[in-house]
């Protein structure tokens, strides 16, 4: 391996090679931007099962997979495809079955929805049982294999290994909104251990379930603004009212520089550092000296060998709730100081809403998109600046800049917090 394949600290530089994407927007990569790029939104309100007497009534949802009547696992596995198999063939690799190397997902917690709890409390019969006592009896005496085999939380990874023939185990994580960045890290160490040449990164959510909303809405960290739905996220404004649940997939394809250029792929781009700290403030809310979320920003900085000076633009959490917005703006200064300001900065969430456990996963391959294109995704429905967060939003309409690096972030609940560092190859 020469040099030219290696980062300064010696270790195999990480190529993107193929990426694919399913978003409220659109199937595909290039529906997706195209949305993007004209400030189009994917939020609309809720059909697929009744909102009546909720305080929010809308989601950004990929209604054009006929969604309403499939699980959370089904449609999580049917998006992660779809967007594996665009990433697969962009990067002309494993045509043949058998992807090369492991797989690393990131997909939200597994558990039994209203529609399966159901159908257990139903098998019941006649029986003098009630609540748990019922669904344990009816869960121990039936034939469940088929909703066992979904809802587990390896399911979906498992179901995903066996389509692509992926090697070895299949490594799924949670780690609230930061997962799918947190597939991507471990999949760039495990390309600069050497224990691979490839791997496969996947981020999925498909959360967009009554009971989640429900959830979601008892945190009130839920936007309200029902009329109309697509004025509903508003990343860093002042009137901003709570974040958007939205559901899609991602996918990336990495490989170690030298493999790639060996075999003629195309490089898209590079993962260039990755960085995380965790947070044990609270369960929902950031430490208020915003010393963890610096610190992910930073180590990620740290690890590309680069400078916050270096960074172009900052594709941001920016999930539209008071305190994130706020909280991920101290943070940006405290690490990139006066450079902040003249740094653009834009939220995807404002269109596609938050996709939870695929949003850094998706994120990740707009800001490498934006990169190639030489255009900044806008942040809609910013049209009322908080006075306290001064940065340089790109607002309402997509900039065309060039851009060489981008800082990707994703914190979630729990105090999971993880940044990306992505540049131009």
């Amino acid at each position: 391996m020469t040099p030219a394949h290696k980062d300064a600290r010696g270790r195999p530089l990480v190529a993107v090679t193929g990426m694919g994407l399913v978003t409220s927007l659109g199937l595909g990569k290039n529906n997706t931007w195209s949305a993007l790029t004209s400030g189009r939104s994917g939020v609309k309100a809720i059909k697929r099962f009744p909102t009546d007497g909720l305080r929010t009534n809308f989601a950004a949802t990929v209604d054009f997979l006929d969604a309403s009547q499939r699980s959370a696992p089904e449609l999580a596995i049917d998006m992660a495809a779809r967007a594996a198999e665009e990433a697969l063939a962009e990067a002309r690799i494993a045509s043949n079955g058998g992807f090369p190397g492991p797989l690393f997902l990131a997909t939200p917690p597994a558990e039994l929805e209203w529609p399966q709890r159901k159908a257990l409390y139903g098998a019941g019969g006649g029986s003098e049982l009630r609540g748990y006592c019922r669904l344990a009896a009816a869960a121990r005496d039936g034939d469940w294999r088929e909703m066992n085999s979904l809802f587990q939380f390896a399911s979906v990874g498992e179901h995903l290994a066996r389509r692509f023939e992926t090697q070895g185990i299949p490594v799924s994580v949670s780690t609230a909104c930061a997962s799918g960045a947190t597939a991507i890290q471990l999949g760039v160490e495990a390309i600069r251990r050497g224990d691979t040449e490839a791997v496969l990164c996947v981020g999925t959510d498909a959360s967009v379930q009554i009971e989640a909303l429900i959830r979601f809405s008892l945190l009130s960290a839920l936007s309200t603004r029902n009329d109309p739905p697509e004025c509903a996220s508003r990343p860093f404004s002042k009137d901003r009212d709570g974040f958007v649940m939205g559901e899609g997939a991602a996918a990336l394809v990495l490989e170690s520089y030298h493999a790639a250029r060996a075999r003629g792929a195309t490089i898209l781009g590079l993962v260039r550092g990755c960085g995380e700290r965790a947070d044990n403030y609270h369960r929902t809310r950031s430490k208020p000296d915003a010393s963890p979320i610096i610190a992910a920003i930073a180590n990620a900085l740290a690890d590309s060998g680069l400078k916050p000076q270096d960074v172009d633009y900052i594709n941001a959490h920016g999930t539209s709730t008071p305190e994130n917005d706020k909280m991920e703006y101290l943070a940006l200064k405290g690490v990139l100081g006066c450079h902040l300001s003249a740094t653009p900065i834009s939220s995807n969430k404002s269109m596609i809403g938050h996709t939870l456990s695929a949003a850094g996963a998706i994120e990740a391959v707009i800001s490498l998109m934006t990169i190639r294109e030489g255009t900044i995704p806008p942040t809609i429905n910013y049209d009322l600046p908080d006075p306290a967060i001064p940065v340089d939003v790109v607002p309402n309409v997509a900039r065309s800049m060039r851009v060489d690096t981008v800082l990707s972030n994703s914190f979630g609940f729990g105090g999971q917090n993880a940044a990306l560092v992505l540049s131009a190859p």
